[in-house]
């Protein structure tokens, strides 16, 4: 058993006892950023003669080499050892020595493991950023190419009033940009340094923690020592966020596999995102968007767990929050492969244009547009809405839709109709006659595309 304690005690800790204390076998996976913060802390040690040059270049080069061998994988993480400090300063102490002891001169794993999650999640949180990107950037793409391929716009799952396909995906690029957004807001809050909180109340060492922030990349030192050895509000925050981004692939996910059905047939999934029945010859099945709708709950599950760990914590930190790292580390691999999945297959999806225009046509999408005829020939709303309503009524008898009802027909219903009815109820003239912002025409969609655009360039990389 390989840990950094024990002097105090006079047995060896039971093997099951170990065994469920020891969080190797999922921190192992930021033995990068426990390396990277070590060689920050030695760095600063020497600049305050805490540690000679000598001591440092000692100690960065084992450290150095330990990350070369993980890399190359001729050095194992196994399971002999507790925890990835442990492995780390261990393996440390057996190539160079007693200088390696000093790597924890004026540290605390609690102030440790605060800060590899930090930087873990920091990184995280790039690579969500950069996916999130993607999808806006293929989002805009299918906006710029559909500001005239219509469809049916729906409310209660009813067809409502004729949009454009461009309108449509507009809705989600906004729901992903909120999403964007909220990663940089995450990353700007916690990007402050726990290094040098010690156990909870700091260290008698003069660390220069502004120092070592700076080496990591990060806006500062915390502020409070207890604070920082204890915080995973930070964690919650990504996990929510995450739940959110997941909430709108499912969302999407849902529309996809309507549209795919043979009833609607508005979109064809590229056979690279299709999978077939062990049975049926036939089939082609929406498995990707169906999983990700399915994983959407794994996160939300990680998101109230956590919530779930931190409600009864005392200050400071307590073993408790060992916990934290199987459900972020889950989250995070499930909500950057749902992303990247479902942006390929968005970049590779076919939409069936005249399928979603014919549909359009044939569910009184045009019935509002109708009723606003009247009211611009004087007719009181309340009495338009009705004689429209009867409009309708007379076409599901007749089996035709508005557009197909003669100039006779619609003028016995009300006299007020006239020729040009049919230029106010064409799919064109429904969608072009909303060119306002909220609900755009092309001219206003590609204004809003230019915004959107806009954004995604001033917006820089984390």
């Amino acid at each position: 058993m390989a840990q950094l304690w024990g002097g105090r005690f006079t047995k060896e800790t039971d093997q099951l006892v170990y065994n469920f204390n020891a969080s190797i076998s999922f921190d192992k996976r930021f033995y990068e950023q426990d390396i990277r913060g070590s060689i920050a802390h030695v760095t600063m040690l020497e600049k305050q003669g805490i540690l000679t040059g000598e001591e440092k270049d000692q100690i960065i080069e084992g450290l150095e080499g330990i990350r070369r061998d993980v890399e190359n994988k001729t050095l194992e993480i196994t399971e002999e050892y507790e925890d990835i400090h442990s492995f780390v300063e261990a393996n440390l102490i057996d190539r160079i020595g007693d200088a390696g002891k000093k790597l924890h001169t004026g540290r605390s794993r609690n102030d440790q493991v605060a800060l590899d999650m930090k930087l873990y999640t920091r990184d995280e949180i790039i690579n969500l950023d950069g996916l999130l990107r993607e999808m806006l950037e293929v989002l805009l793409k299918l906006m710029e190419e559909n500001t005239e391929t219509y469809m049916p716009g729906f409310t209660h799952l009813q067809k409502a009033q004729p949009i454009t396909l461009a309108h449509h995906m507009g809705a989600y690029f906004e729901m992903f940009k909120r999403d964007h957004q909220r990663m940089q807001d995450i990353y700007k809050r916690m990007n402050l340094c726990p290094l040098g909180s010690g156990a909870l109340a700091g260290t008698t060492y003069p660390l220069d923690r502004e120092y070592t922030a700076q080496l990591l990349g990060f806006d500062g030192p915390t502020l409070n020592s207890m604070d920082s050895v204890s915080d995973r509000d930070y964690l919650i925050e990504l996990l929510s966020a995450m739940s959110t981004i997941m909430m709108h692939l499912s969302r999407f996910s849902e529309e996809v596999i309507i549209w795919n059905t043979n009833e609607y047939k508005f979109v064809e999934i590229d056979d690279a995102y299709s999978t077939g029945s062990s049975i049926m010859p036939q089939k082609k099945n929406p498995d990707i968007a169906e999983l990700v709708r399915g994983k959407t709950g794994r996160v939300y599950g990680a998101l109230t767990s956590l919530l779930t760990t931190m409600k009864g914590i005392p200050l400071a930190y307590n073993k408790d929050m060992q916990e934290d790292k199987e459900l972020v580390f889950d989250a995070i691999d499930t909500t950057k492969g749902c992303l990247a999945l479902f942006t390929g297959m968005l970049k590779t999806i076919r939409f069936n244009n005249a399928r979603m225009e014919e549909s359009a046509k044939h569910g009184f999408t045009n019935a509002t547009d109708a009723a606003d005829y009247l009211v611009n020939h004087g007719v009181p709303f309340r009495d338009a809405h009705g004689i429209v309503g009867r409009l309708v009524l007379y076409c599901i008898e007749k089996k035709i839709a508005l557009d197909d009802m003669s100039l006779e027909e619609f003028q016995a219903i009300s006299p007020v109709f006239e020729e040009d009815i049919y230029d106010a109820i064409s799919m064109k003239t429904c969608v072009e006659m909303r060119n306002t912002i909220g609900a755009p025409g092309k001219n206003a969609m590609e204004a809003v595309i230019r915004e959107e655009r806009q954004y995604l360039k001033e917006q820089p990389a984390l």
